[in-house]
């Protein structure tokens, strides 16, 4: 079967098999995600303290490996530009430079994260001497052990598509997630070892993640990149921070966006919200991954023909992806109300008035996904035309101006007991808004990139 090149024209099938993999890759990751969260809602007998301690943490713990995600994205539309203007021993060495500094990185800010982790923690809402802080904190150390895998974990995700192997960088996320869920099932339920025993599995799944990628590329391979001895460029450095300063932005957005929740949620729906906004969070990573895959297939294909001067493909790849990502937004949509209530039944079966609450969350919460596709592939599409400033401003607006403002003026529209419904609102109204502001730039910026 004949490979696909970023050179290629891409027809709807060409693209979907293109990004199948990518696709697959993001969801299943997201999918071992939620399995841990299973494990811990349903098998450790704590009525579901330990599950609201691990997603009142969650949001601090993501923020501290999102260099992964800028050096993916920003990197990755750097070395694909370089690939589709054939300089290919460019591209393999400043794809050498984005693995090993953020490696380098990943390790200082562990060290940092696990110092601050329980300041942090109090400073968001957890009691001094509570048990949620204490398992917070039992869960948090050693998650952060693992940082600098799981940034190059995320990373590699990415440089699989440029080096034009998706399904390659999905056998490898496959193995790590594998490897997360054996281990929750052994350490959880069969071996009791709690809170403490989830973060022990999540960690080594991240390992598994990121080794392998790491043998691949150094050893002689058939795909396009390959780790080589490199110079420091501290203008590609820049370049590729500017070019992954929205998805950087964009993380850690929803890293801050998560914290207000969780201090708005003790504040309007102590007990529960934070569960709720947990099982809502588990499924939208689920659900968001599928449009994150796409994009993090089809960037270096529109980073490829913008350094080769192809325009027509360029036009080409952009409609038929907007047509892909509405089809994508309304089957979303539609699944997520038709599952709301098994899917709250699955974490928080345990409580009759938590999943009832969850379910209504869920009805509200779901008419983001509507939109949400859209926000996402706009600022992707601007980052791998190497545009980081637009990306920015779309994922900046998107994941935090927007949120921020709605999800502390919401719930003041709503009556007294009812105000947590504003919170689920906030979503909606902030990716609605968010797709606005993709449209105008998308319309501002045509004829300067000739789509």
């Amino acid at each position: 079967m004949e490979a696909i090149r970023l050179s290629d024209h891409f027809t709807y099938k060409k693209l979907l098999k293109f990004a199948f993999s990518p696709i697959i890759m993001m969801i299943f990751t997201s999918i071992y995600g939620v399995v841990d969260g299973l494990f811990v809602s349903n098998c450790i007998d704590d009525k579901g303290a330990s599950f609201e301690a691990v997603n009142f943490i969650m949001p601090y713990l993501m923020i501290l490996g999102v260099i992964g995600f800028m050096f993916g994205t920003g990197g990755g539309a750097l070395v694909a530009k370089h690939l589709g203007m054939g300089e290919r021993d460019k591209a393999n060495s400043l794809f050498s430079l984005f693995v090993y500094l953020p490696a380098i990185l990943g390790v200082i800010i562990a060290a940092l994260g696990i110092l601050c982790l329980k300041p942090v923690a109090i400073l968001l809402g957890a009691k001094e001497g509570s048990e949620m802080l204490s398992l917070a904190l039992r869960y948090g150390q050693i998650c952060l052990l693992g940082t600098p895998f799981a940034m190059l974990q995320i990373e590699f995700q990415g440089f699989f598509a440029t080096a034009e192997k998706p399904k390659l960088g999905l056998v490898f996320t496959v193995a790590s997630g594998v490897t997360n869920i054996v281990l929750d099932a052994l350490f959880i339920p069969l071996l009791g070892m709690g809170i403490e025993g989830a973060a022990i599995a999540t960690v080594t799944g991240q390992i598994v993640g990121c080794v392998g990628p790491v043998i691949y590329f150094a050893r002689p391979n058939s795909s396009l990149l390959k780790l080589t001895k490199f110079k420091f460029n501290g203008r590609a450095i820049c370049q590729a921070c500017l070019n992954g300063s929205s998805e950087l932005m964009s993380n850690i957005s929803m890293s801050l966006v998560g914290m207000l929740y969780n201090f708005q949620l003790l504040k309007y729906a102590p007990g529960y919200g934070i569960i709720s906004y947990g099982v809502l969070m588990y499924v939208n990573f689920i659900f968001i991954s599928a449009f994150i895959g796409y994009t993090v297939a089809v960037a270096p294909i529109i980073s490829y023909n913008y350094g080769a001067g192809n325009h027509k493909e360029l036009r080409n790849v952009l409609k038929k992806s907007i047509v892909i990502i509405a089809i994508l937004s309304l089957s979303m949509f539609a699944l997520s109300e038709a599952l709301s209530i098994p899917l709250a039944h699955i974490f928080v079966s345990y409580s009759d008035f938590i999943k009832g609450e969850t379910v209504r969350a869920f009805l509200i919460f779901s008419f983001s996904f509507l939109f949400a596709g859209f926000a996402i592939f706009g600022s992707s599409f601007f980052t791998a035309l190497n545009n980081g400033p637009v990306s920015a401003i779309i994922s900046f607006l998107r994941t935090l101006v927007f949120q921020v403002i709605a999800v502390f003026t919401l719930p003041l529209v709503f009556p007294t007991g009812k105000e947590v419904y504003g919170i689920w609102l906030s979503v909606v109204i902030a990716e609605a808004l968010a797709v606005l502001v993709t449209i105008i730039f998308m319309v501002a910026k045509r004829k300067k990139y000739n789509y």
